[in-house]
């Protein structure tokens, strides 16, 4: 039996980022199909009181540098070797996943994923700012107009506050968060964990 993901992103989260390059991994194995589900996490923040790890570890001593150095062995383990931490964070993604709901119905969804993954967290990009966004969509194949134009649509507005609302009446608190059906799996370091989960359920 083919067993769906649940994948609530958005891509302001590196770790969302390594995700999504681990993710065709584990579909490779399990035969399992990921849906991407956008949301906007700083509404998932503000409706579960909860903070981005930096500001939420900001003065415990020795976290940070073990986040580091825990984020440098997944690197290592999962060859992922175009990251680079982007210097605009933390970036405004509201405009990339407003794109990432209009997108999420049109043949191009995947492409988009990819692009904008690609300008955060592989080229540094300000995603945020309009001209910015643009440039790189249409360099990467993409009708960005269209697309940074049906950002204001107030439906597809709508549909991004109704996302971020249900994931997080599913239980969601932040992002990476996944669903194997009613098990929800939070964060990279639970991988293994998502993966024995799905070969459980086939």
């Amino acid at each position: 039996m083919s067993i769906t993901v649940d994948f609530h992103y958005d891509f302001g989260s590196p770790n969302t980022y390594f995700c999504h390059r681990v993710i065709p991994l584990i579909e490779q194995r399990t035969g399992a199909k990921f849906n991407y589900f956008p949301v906007l996490l700083g509404g998932i923040f503000r409706a579960t009181n909860n903070k981005s790890p930096i500001e939420q570890f900001a003065e415990v001593k020795n976290k940070k540098e073990y986040n580091a150095r825990e984020t440098e062995r997944f690197i290592a383990k999962n060859s992922i070797d175009k990251f680079q931490f982007n210097p605009n964070f933390p970036v405004n993604t509201l405009l990339l996943m407003r794109g990432a709901i209009y997108a999420s119905d049109k043949d191009y969804y995947a492409n988009y994923i990819e692009a904008a993954y690609c300008g955060m967290w592989e080229l540094g990009l300000n995603m945020s700012e309009v001209e910015v966004a643009a440039k790189h969509f249409t360099e990467a194949g993409l009708p960005a107009e269209e697309i940074l134009t049906a950002t204001q649509n107030q439906d597809i507005k709508q549909q991004l506050i109704d996302n971020t609302t249900a994931s997080v009446d599913r239980g969601s608190f932040g992002s990476p968060t996944f669903f194997v059906g009613d098990e929800m799996f939070f964060g990279k370091d639970r991988l293994r964990d998502l993966e024995e989960e799905i070969l459980a359920q086939r």
